[in-house]
């Protein structure tokens, strides 16, 4: 037989989903307050039912169910829901670093939601972070990576316009390559239009279709790295 408490804690988390969509702010953040004082979820199952929602959200914008003033709402919520699961989700990692991330959303574009969302989640699951912000050009990425020295450089992009800057961020550093000895950081991009095509072609490590996917690959590949350093 199908465990209850597995089916109902289901279903608690597909309404949170669907109080995200409908952006019921103070709803959402009454069900995570009420979740994480009972234990009936755990803060990563409430980030998931909360970044479904989000994409529900992207979802009914691209149909033109919502508009920006939507897209901003949502990311508010999404914003105050991390800084209820923030502390829980400190408390329960180990107290070690994860490593260094380097973030910004790349030259041509001003979008700050999913950077903002991504850089909270990084700092929540143990890692430094320096946010350069938003419309930085691939030299600043450059000049940053030198002083700051992460073991990954994160992008984002929304807007198709800026695509070409991407693919002039990894041609940059991969030309400091021949330049230095120091290996160049893995570099990871991301953001509401980036998919396959968009990662072939700017010829990054990685790609992530949302935050949490891109927090999975981070803390892969600090593992892997820190595996290498041993």
């Amino acid at each position: 037989m199908p465990d209850k408490s597995k089916i109902t804690n289901a279903h608690r988390m597909a309404e949170l989903s669907s109080l995200v969509a409908a952006l019921k702010e103070q709803e959402v953040l009454e069900a995570i307050e009420a979740d994480l004082l009972s234990g009936a979820a755990s803060p990563i199952e409430i980030l998931h039912a909360c970044q479904k929602g989000m994409r529900m959200v992207g979802a009914m914008h691209e149909e033109g169910r919502y508009f920006i003033a939507g897209l901003i709402m949502a990311g508010e919520i999404m914003r105050e829901a991390i800084e209820l699961l923030k502390p829980v989700l400190i408390k329960a990692g180990s107290g070690k670093s994860s490593g260094r991330v380097l973030l910004g959303t790349i030259e041509g574009d001003i979008h700050d939601i999913g950077k903002n969302l991504f850089r909270d989640l990084l700092e929540c699951h143990g890692f430094s972070v320096m946010d350069l912000g938003v419309d930085v050009p691939p030299a600043d990425f450059i000049a940053a990576e030198a002083k700051f020295r992460p073991c990954l450089v994160a992008a984002s992009a929304l807007v198709t316009e800026s695509f070409h800057h991407l693919r002039e961020l990894v041609e940059m550093f991969d030309e400091t390559v021949h330049q230095s000895p120091q290996r160049r950081p893995i570099i990871l991009i991301g953001g509401g239009q980036v998919d396959e095509r968009v990662f072939r072609i700017t010829g990054a490590d990685f790609w992530a279709e949302d935050a949490l996917s891109g927090i999975a690959i981070c803390q892969r590949l600090a593992r892997e790295l820190e595996e290498k350093s041993e």
